[in-house]
């Protein structure tokens, strides 16, 4: 694995690079700025579906500070993080959360043919009309931001969403995954833990990227 510096100044790891088909991953961030990170849900999963999908590059996107406040600092970062990888000729994005926006955003880039979009925050004044034609897999936790101590976004929000995306032009496929919070993993003490209901997240997150053509290993 690779680790550089983009334009803008934030990190992006990637496998395999120089591959012609990058699935660029995008965390999520909270109301208070706080310094990048990488993400433990996007790890958590980079981890197993690097293996799978022998073909492609995965790349993650660690903010220069990770905020819904600040999220046109963050669209930058994940465009930046776009402009480093010249040599991918098909792009999918993969976003958790507030990356859910992000994703959309950058997927103004014509390389962007495919967007999955984990649990995602879809404000009303995002531009949707990029994603015109192109496929878009939505898949949120039926008990997201139903836990009070645990931060999150209802899946209603996402399901407007979606009838959003739809009336732009994409090609959207919704799944809920019962019982999943907001979240795939969690770290803890440098370890990664998976939340409950993990193994259906990468189930439906497999599917997205057969969906998106990715060829899969044995």
């Amino acid at each position: 694995m690779q680790e550089i510096s983009v334009a803008t100044g934030a990190h992006m790891r990637i496998t395999r690079p120089g591959s012609g088909t990058v699935v660029m991953c995008v965390n999520g961030g909270g109301a208070s700025p706080r310094p990048g990170n990488w993400s433990p849900t996007i790890e958590w999963l980079v981890d197993r579906l690097a293996p799978r999908y022998p073909d492609a590059a995965f790349a993650e996107v660690r903010y220069r500070v990770r905020s819904w406040k600040m999220l046109p600092s963050c669209i930058a970062d994940g465009a930046a993080a776009l402009a480093a990888v010249p040599d991918a000729d098909r792009i999918v994005m993969l976003g958790f959360s507030m990356g859910g926006a992000v994703s959309i955003a950058c997927a103004a880039d014509d390389r962007v043919s495919d967007l999955v979009a984990l649990a995602p925050w879809i404000p009303e004044e995002l531009a949707l009309s990029q994603l015109a034609g192109d496929r878009v897999t939505i898949i949120h936790g039926s008990i997201d931001g139903v836990i009070p101590s645990i931060p999150g976004v209802r899946p209603a929000h996402s399901l407007r969403g979606a009838d959003r995306l739809r009336a732009a032009g994409a090609q959207v496929e919704y799944r809920r995954i019962p019982g999943a919070v907001h979240g795939v993993a969690i770290r803890r003490n440098g370890r990664l833990l998976p939340l409950p209901r993990a193994a259906a997240w990468l189930r439906d997150v497999e599917q997205a990227m057969d969906r998106a053509g990715l060829s899969g290993g044995p």
